[in-house]
């Protein structure tokens, strides 16, 4: 099971590619020594990299099988910066004493940096960082290789003796190369990042074709069928992007579609598209833009007076969506409904294009990531240049920008009248240049000639009021009447309504101010659960137990903002003259969350009283063993540009009996807790305590 990790393993991500250096066999084939160059992608920060010179780094693992004694020990040592770093490794499998039907593993390694461009303290923390990772992930690996040994036959090797040597290897190397084996994926595989067609290609023959299926991520015929044509360095930078989500997002993983689109809009920068990406998936989850389809129904106005509606699709397969914008009255809508509500329905028109998108993909057998537009500006005049309806518009396309870039595949804007060019200067800095490539401006009846409408749209769809044939089912618009005005008051109050509907929270952070929740426990082993983002800046998570009643919460006067504000509230609640150990107790060891980080996680209550959940400024301690600064630090004080930092968080109080699985696997059979997070973390702090109490 073991020697299945080579020539390279997907379940270590990091671990690229090897070559075997040297083998030896013994004649009775008791002793088999086999040594490998190893080369290792080091989760390193691009700018260590840089200094060092390097894109990888090398070690050397010499594996020695003696079935004889029943022994495999393996030895390591870095080959790369041998000169300025000494990692050595050891590893042993033996068979217990008393107990031969007992595997025994043990493993020490020793770490000797003695000079790396003065980056010492960094590089310890990242040897330590890929050191505790491999041993949590070492018996998992090995777990898997066997449970897929079992799929194909393979449950007992016979001891090693002289007389059946051979017939021990013949028996157990036939069954390694099945025609078609039946592959079951551990859940702890797809945690890790693994991705389906790289455990197809780790037990399957290379001369066997692999069928392409969505859940195939890497198989040439999926990429094909749903993707579209990716170079090597594309696809490269899809599954490491997407792995990393798997490893910091879990739960809200988006489809490969819509990672790639970050990644075009970022011309395939994995830092860039991997930032913009995050703030997405921040922003979706605290407005809960994943549920708008099936939750928010548009108000009647809107579904009367709003011009625009899909409309089949074009030449390319791509969904239509008719905007009749010349025939509607911007200025009623907002003062009818509001910036935000009109913001809403955009985002489920967007939604919903996704959603044809993924249809069309499945319909013409061919990827298809984005929608045309066509937009009608026969009508438009300066009523349209309304200056709360032109805000109201340049927010609502810099959100979208934001949230579903490389959707729109081509805009047609017909009829195009003057006072268009006045609208285009307002409106084109905010829309992004790979976006402006796609427009294609008609003016007049142009769209009718040559390179106009016919190139993109068949005949028998063109919509009968541009002259075509097919009756199209959007809405005509029209003035919305002024009795369904509304006064600025009753539109502040609905738009805070609109973005108030979640049942996350956020909150302020700053130095000296934490941020605290009160969860009063009547029943001792409740367990109290917690999902939060950290938005901005880092901090400390800390959970501690009262007996008595902290004073009534007040709200701080540095996080005194508006209900609708990013930044939320600010409330303390621990006292001032509280002492902890005495007033107070910790019940958890503190955790530190970086920004950008998703943290699930629950504690198991032992005692009825209060329970303070705590979020504090992280400030970042100054590096003791050299001058220079570290890297993190650097990165970090250039992410944090003030004393400030942003959560968002929601917290549930499960009774025991409603408790369901480990704390990887948070369930509670009336809690809507397991449906926001479908693959949940925590610390292994939580992790632990909650096991005891368990």
């Amino acid at each position: 099971a073991y020697e299945r990790r080579f020539p390279t393993c997907p379940l270590i991500p990091m671990f690229v590619a090897s070559d075997t250096v040297n083998e030896y066999k013994s004649e009775d084939g008791a002793v088999h020594v086999i040594e490998r160059r190893c080369k290792l992608d080091i989760d390193a920060p691009r700018l260590l990299k840089k200094i060092a010179g390097v894109d990888y780094v090398y070690f050397v693992q010499k594996n020695s099988l003696n079935r004889r004694e029943r022994t495999l020990h393996i030895e390591a040592y870095n080959e790369t910066f041998s000169n300025r770093v000494i990692i050595n490794e050891h590893c042993s499998y033996t068979v217990h004493p008393d107990n031969e039907d007992w595997t025994c593993f043990e493993q020490s390694a020793s770490l000797d940096i003695k000079s790396f461009f003065g980056f010492e303290s960094t590089v310890e923390k990242i040897a330590m960082k890929q050191y505790t990772s491999n041993i949590k992930k070492g018996k998992e690996i090995i777990e898997y290789y066997l449970k897929q040994l079992e799929e194909e036959g393979i449950t007992f090797v016979p001891c090693w003796t002289p007389s059946v040597a051979c017939k021990s290897e013949s028996s157990t190397s036939h069954p390694r190369h099945p025609v078609s084996p039946a592959i079951n994926i551990p859940e702890s595989a797809t945690k890790e990042g693994l991705t389906n067609k790289e455990i197809l290609n780790s037990s399957s023959s290379p001369s066997e074709p692999t069928a392409g299926t969505p859940d195939d991520k890497l198989d040439a015929d999926y990429i094909k069928r749903y993707l579209g044509d990716l170079t090597p360095m594309q696809e490269s930078c899809l599954i490491r992007l997407r792995q990393w989500l798997q490893e910091t997002h879990k739960g809200k993983i988006p489809k490969d579609e819509h990672i790639l689109r970050f990644l075009r809009a970022r011309d395939f920068n994995i830092d860039k598209a991997r930032e913009i990406l995050c703030q997405s998936l921040t922003w979706r989850k605290q407005h809960q833009v994943d549920y708008i389809l099936d939750t928010w129904n548009p108000p009647q106005v809107l579904q009367d007076y709003y011009a625009g509606g899909w409309h089949h699709h074009d030449k390319d397969g791509r969904p239509l969506y008719v905007l009749r914008l010349g025939q509607m009255d911007t200025k009623g809508l907002v003062r009818a409904l509001g910036e935000e509500a009109l913001l809403r329905y955009v985002l489920s028109i967007n939604e919903e294009g996704l959603r044809r998108c993924e249809e069309n993909t499945k319909v013409f057998g061919r990827p298809i990531s984005s929608w045309t537009c066509l937009v009608d500006l026969e009508g438009l005049n300066m009523r349209h240049l309304w200056r709360p309806g032109v805000k109201a518009l340049l927010r609502i396309i810099e959100v979208v920008e934001a949230n579903y870039p490389e959707t729109l595949g081509r805009l047609l804007i017909l009829r195009a009248p003057r006072v268009f060019p006045v609208l285009w200067t307002l409106v084109s800095p905010f829309i992004d240049d790979n976006t402006r490539k796609k427009f294609l401006i008609y003016a007049g009846n142009d769209y009718q000639g040559p390179g106009g409408l016919l190139d993109y749209i068949d005949k028998e769809i063109i919509p009968d009021f541009l002259g075509g044939e097919c009756m199209c089912e959007v809405p005509e618009g029209g003035l919305v009447p002024k009795s369904l005005y509304r006064t600025a008051e009753e539109l502040e109050n609905e738009d805070l309504k609109l973005w108030t509907e979640t049942i996350y929270q956020s909150a302020s952070v700053f130095k000296g101010a934490p941020h605290e929740v009160l969860i009063q426990i009547v029943d001792a082993s409740s367990v109290i659960t917690w999902d939060f983002d950290v938005c901005k800046g880092d901090i400390v998570f800390n959970i501690f137990h009262s007996k008595r009643a902290p004073q009534p919460p007040k709200k701080d006067s540095l996080g005194a903002h508006s209900i609708t504000s990013p930044g939320g509230n600010n409330v303390q609640l621990i006292d001032k003259v509280w002492q902890l150990g005495r007033d107070y107790s910790m019940v958890e060891s503190p955790l530190i969350c970086k920004e950008g980080e998703s943290v699930q996680g629950s504690h198991v209550t032992r005692w009825p009283g209060f329970y303070i959940l705590q979020w504090k400024f992280h400030s970042m301690p100054a590096c003791a063993t050299t001058n220079l600064p570290r890297v993190d630090d650097v990165l970090a004080s250039l992410q944090v540009s003030s004393h400030k930092c942003k959560v968002m968080y929601y917290t549930e109080v499960i009774g025991s009996e409603d408790f369901r699985g480990s704390m990887t696997s948070l369930e509670s059979s009336h809690s809507g807790f397991s449906q926001l997070s479908a693959a949940t973390t925590s610390s292994s702090q939580s992790h632990s305590s909650s096991m005891i109490s368990r």
